[in-house]
């Protein structure tokens, strides 16, 4: 039986502001098990980073508050962790790879006393021990040992997320969460450090939580996907299970929107409006304002439960409550 390394219970994130409160994460609930990668996939400002922050406990506080929920990692809830234990987990045991490699540097210090640094902070090896071990993860990305004097204006946007790679990597964690990886480079180089996260994941056996925008990206290195709207987990399955048999009418509506070579279409079909306002959410169900197959109790719902598909598949959708089923 695979082992559960991470699971998040019922996460509710909220932003106090003088707007009011915006809440970024509403009862998200999901789990990764070891040697596996999630792909939490959803539009800008559903959730995705809050998440990842939530799980990290990097949410700036304030305005960022965890208002419910657990974050079982290992069996420990993470929720409960102090600030000193909770620096003790960060880059041994859960390692983070953010969006902009360009900003994730420290422009005055050499790419090798970054990586080192996390040694120092996590091991109790020699300087010359830390120093080795430190090109030894250089070279595993793809980059010459002989470069771990220079600092990271000398790196290209590529190669500085490969720095960044081997940052999170260095103390072998069990849990990598690699926060839009891509974002900032070119489509070749974008697929060369996706190939390179996937590669390094299967060597050092690593569960890996992949945030995307990009269903093509989840395809090629997610075992399972998790649909994330308006903070709220509306489809979780197996890749062959969201793709081949999607549910959700925003799921639906995503894959709508991706091009298919196999199919000749004059216009992709987009999905009409916007996602609300994270400080004035809808009563019932947050897609309801742009479903086409919403009916009143959906606008009214006070709670929307997921439900089984099969297996491991869950959709939180009204419309399949009573037969599992519905056209879409």
């Amino acid at each position: 039986m695979e082992k559960t390394i991470l699971e998040i219970k019922d996460l509710s994130i909220e932003y106090r502001t003088d707007e009011g409160r915006a809440k970024a994460a509403n009862r998200v609930s999901l789990s990764i098990n070891e040697n596996e990668t999630l792909g939490l996939v959803g539009e800008t400002g559903a959730g995705k980073t809050t998440t990842a922050l939530g799980i990290m406990c990097l949410l700036p506080d304030p305005p960022g508050k965890v208002t419910g929920g657990e974050i079982i990692f290992q069996g420990e809830d993470l929720l409960k962790k102090s600030d000193e234990q909770m620096r003790k987990i960060r880059g041994k045991q859960i390692s983070m790879i953010f969006q902009d490699p360009m900003t994730s540097l420290n422009p005055v210090l050499t790419v090798g006393e970054q990586i080192a640094e996390v040694l120092y902070l996590h091991s109790e090896m020699s300087r010359d021990k830390v120093e080795e071990e430190a090109k030894k993860i250089l070279e595993l990305v793809g980059i010459s040992r002989d470069r771990f004097h220079e600092f990271p204006h000398q790196f290209s946007g590529g190669m500085k997320q490969r720095v960044v790679i081997a940052i999170a990597l260095v103390c072998n964690p069990a849990l990598l969460i690699a926060d839009e990886p891509t974002t900032a480079l070119d489509v070749t180089i974008q697929f060369q450090v996706l190939q390179l996260i996937n590669d390094l994941k299967q060597r050092l056996r690593t569960s890996m939580l992949l945030i995307t925008h990009d269903l093509g990206v989840v395809a090629e290195v997610c075992d399972r996907v998790a649909i994330i709207y308006a903070g709220e987990i509306v489809e979780i399955g197996s890749i062959q299970e969201i793709f081949e048999n999607t549910k959700h009418p925003y799921t639906v509506g995503l894959f709508n929107s991706i091009p298919d070579l196999d199919e000749e279409r004059d216009r992709l079909e987009g999905i009409d409006g916007l996602m609300p306002d994270p400080t004035e959410l809808p009563e019932g169900c947050k897609f309801a304002p742009r479903c086409k197959h919403c009916k009143p109790e959906c606008e009214t719902a006070q709670s929307i439960e997921p439900v089984d598909i099969a297996g491991d598949h869950k959709v939180r959708c009204l419309l399949y409550r009573a037969s599992g089923e519905v056209t879409q």
